[in-house]
């Protein structure tokens, strides 16, 4: 509306370049009856002034990049393009379907790019774009079209990352033939935009959020989630799954020559956070690759061919490595959804775990030359380089694999399921079931299977660096569920609980997460194990080691309490035991002989119970809760229950502060009645790492809530009525 003198006038001064004038031609020649052929020859002119700027915001430090002004995308904003360009790309879709416009590829990447831009430089586009529901899925609809899906990828990428509601997948139209139109490249990259729609918003703190809010929100979300029904979405669509198999498996093409490609993407590296701009590039190199190779062939024309051709050899690893990030990630989240044991078939059945094998040494823990690619101020373990997010990734899909299903067993080869039957046999224990059912047309093949060359890269791993948490995790999967002597005897033949020692002792490691997760495994691993505790005093030989380990123990019991449970376990399995060799070990061994004193199960106890309150419960935390249980759950079994109690009082008093732990642990035990006699929750975990039937667990926790002051197990008669502080109800705020 604004005249076009006035705008010429104001230009100059107001340093708008042109763009008003520009939109205001786009405007006119974009009318609903034009045939667009003028607007390309404009948008040509808006672009470049654009992309110099996007570009710089790109490369420069983004944080001195937020404090410039981008006059030339904010005032292509101010006077409407963006919404211009939204108008002009959806056209086709308003006009009868007789008339049908067809609006010509390059236009559209034009528009594509330049509302990219648009959005990468100026606040609140990107925003605004996402709010447009009608937009958002018919972006999905451009995708069909080779041409333009690059440029439609990077902007949907961009939009989903700050759409406040997650999108539905089953919304987009044509779902399928969209996906299965794909070639195996555009499939790699569309998993990058369907990560944000099945991952649960807020999983990335899921650990640290109180349970008391968790159960609120259960409460109100009655059906499935957005996030649980685009991964059934998924699931649906014919051969999904197995293409991201065939995905995650194939190799990179051709073997590369050096390890000092790395280098070479240095420069580039500041944006190669997405596969689509090294999409781009790799296209550039190609053709520049066959234009080198079709220019004059003297020598130069030699010369400049090899350092040409070079380049797209080395992208390509990189390149393959951030596809099967994505894809790692799709499938990892769905092995953790609701259809998982249709998932975990799916990938048994298209050799998922088998071709990740025989990646292992060449592309997932591939070798890094000396000089490996340090980043912009990064040192090369930080957890941002493609390299390393890929090995964090398959380390997640292993533990979300293997974590209590039987299909585990897939992560060895014939030879070493053969050595799990000879263990069993030698026992003189029954082979477990999973073992034997395992399909051995579907296990790993090679010298070794997965697990095994997991634990030969866990034993070099240098003592600070971060993958020693996953490793462990992955492997501590494989171990939970029902103990199997079986399966700890193959890892303890392979020197793995002198190697955690190592860590846990020798290198005193400092890291609270990484000692967490290796008190977890250890404790996995010695469960109900004789000889584990065995090998345990034989490498623990002396008072000060003993100590240390000790230390590192009580210096966390939030991260060590599943071990302490572990051995109060195991310690109570071999009283009951009348076996020479048993008894051997428990007369020698350091740690049985320290966890049999009462007065150290109740230090334990008492400061379990103390560590944690309702309020404060978290998913990692629960668990001192219910290791405080197991232990006054064996002192019940041996009538030691009073005893207990009537301690855990004296305690109080010593403390000077009565009533202070019981009063917890009543609250403790009602919230845990709250928690795990809920319909949907799953004991069946409890049980089987404890050997302690449910049904003992909820009797011991009743027998500890009972209100009758004159019963010797009921926790009310060791509180003096002055102290009593019992009846408050849990706020779920």
């Amino acid at each position: 509306q604004i005249t076009e003198a006035l705008l010429k006038e104001r230009d100059k001064q107001a340093k708008w370049n042109g763009i008003p004038l520009l939109l205001q031609k786009l405007y006119e020649h974009s009318h609903p009856n034009s045939d667009f052929s003028q607007c390309q020859s404009i948008l040509k002119e808006i672009s470049p002034l654009l992309s110099m700027e996007a570009m710089a915001f790109v490369t420069e430090d983004r944080k001195a990049a937020q404090e410039s002004t981008f006059p030339n995308t904010y005032t292509f904003d101010l006077f409407g393009g963006v919404d211009l360009l939204v108008e002009i790309l959806m056209r086709p879709t308003l006009i009868t379907q007789k008339k049908k416009q067809k609006i010509s590829d390059d236009l559209i990447k034009d528009c594509l790019s330049i509302l990219y831009n648009t959005c990468i430089c100026t606040e609140g586009v990107t925003r605004r774009l996402a709010e447009r529901n009608d937009f958002v899925l018919f972006l999905f609809t451009l995708m069909t079209n080779k041409k333009t899906f690059l440029q439609t990828a990077t902007l949907i990428e961009d939009i989903l990352g700050v759409k406040k509601e997650m999108i539905q997948l089953d919304d987009i139209p044509n779902l399928a033939s969209l996906v299965s139109s794909f070639d195996q490249q555009q499939l790699a990259n569309f998993c990058r935009i369907l990560a944000v729609t099945i991952s649960e918003l807020d999983t990335g703190s899921d650990d640290k959020h109180t349970l008391l809010a968790k159960n609120a929100q259960q409460k109100k979300n009655l059906g499935p989630s957005r996030a649980e029904i685009n991964q059934a979405t998924l699931l649906n669509i014919p051969g999904f799954i197995e293409r991201l198999c065939k995905l995650a498996t194939r190799k990179v093409s051709e073997t590369t020559g050096t390890s000092s490609f790395l280098q070479e993407l240095e420069e580039w590296y500041t944006w190669l956070d997405n596969a689509l701009v090294l999409d781009a590039l790799m296209r550039v190199a190609n053709e520049e690759a066959e234009q080198s190779s079709t220019e004059s062939s003297d020598e130069s024309g030699l010369a400049n061919t090899s350092t040409r051709t070079q380049l797209p050899q080395s992208m390509k690893i990189m390149h393959e490595i951030m596809y099967k990030l994505e894809v790692l990630y799709v499938l990892c989240v769905l092995l953790m959804g609701r259809q998982r044991n249709q998932v975990h078939k799916m990938i048994a059945e298209f050799r998922l775990i088998p071709g990740l094998n025989n990646l292992f040494d060449k592309l997932i823990w591939r070798k890094h030359s000396a000089s490996a690619l340090v980043l912009h101020g990064h040192n090369q373990n930080c957890d941002c380089s493609p390299d390393i997010t890929l090995k964090i990734q398959f380390l997640r899909l292993l533990q979300s694999f293997s974590d209590h299903h039987e299909n585990k067993y897939l992560l060895l080869n014939s030879q070493e399921l053969n050595e799990l039957s000879a263990i069993s046999h030698k026992a003189n224990i029954p082979e477990v079931d999973a073992v034997v059912n395992t399909d051995r047309s579907l296990v790993c093949d090679g010298k070794r299977g997965l697990l095994t060359r997991l634990l030969q890269v866990m034993k070099k791993e240098p003592a600070e660096s971060s993958f020693r948490f996953w490793q462990a995790r992955a492997v501590e999967s494989f171990l939970r569920g029902t103990t199997s002597y079986a399966d700890q005897m193959f890892l303890l033949k392979r020197g793995l609980l002198e190697h955690i020692l190592y860590c846990i002792v020798d290198s005193e490691c400092k890291s609270r997460d990484v000692l967490q997760s290796y008190f977890d495994l250890l404790g996995e691993l010695m469960k109900f194990n004789i000889d584990a505790f065995k090998r345990f005093n034989k490498y623990i030989n002396t008072d000060e080691k003993f100590q240390i380990f000790l230390n590192q123990i009580n210096s966390s019991l939030v991260d060590s309490n599943m071990l302490v449970r572990c051995i109060t376990l195991s310690l109570d399995r071999f009283e009951n035991q009348s076996d020479a060799k048993v008894a051997e070990v428990l007369s020698e061994c350091r740690l049985l002989s320290y966890m049999s004193q009462m007065s150290m199960r109740m230090s334990f106890l008492f400061r379990l119970i103390n560590i944690i309150h309702v309020q404060t419960l978290t998913q990692e935390n629960v668990s001192c809760l219910n290791t405080s249980l197991v232990i006054l759950m064996l002192a019940r079994r041996k009538e030691k229950l009073p005893f207990y109690l009537r301690t855990l009082q004296q305690m109080e008093y010593t403390e000077k502060y009565p009533g202070f732990i019981l009063n917890n642990f009543h609250s403790l035990l009602r919230f845990w009645q709250q928690h795990y006699l809920n319909k949907d929750k799953d004991s069946t975990c409890l049980e089987n790492s404890s050997c302690i039937s449910f049904t003992y667990w909820k009797e011991t926790v009743s027998i500890l809530l009972s209100p009758d002051r004159t019963s010797p197990c009921a926790i009310v008669s060791y509180i003096d009525e002055a102290y009593m502080d019992i009846d408050r109800d849990f706020s779920e705020e």
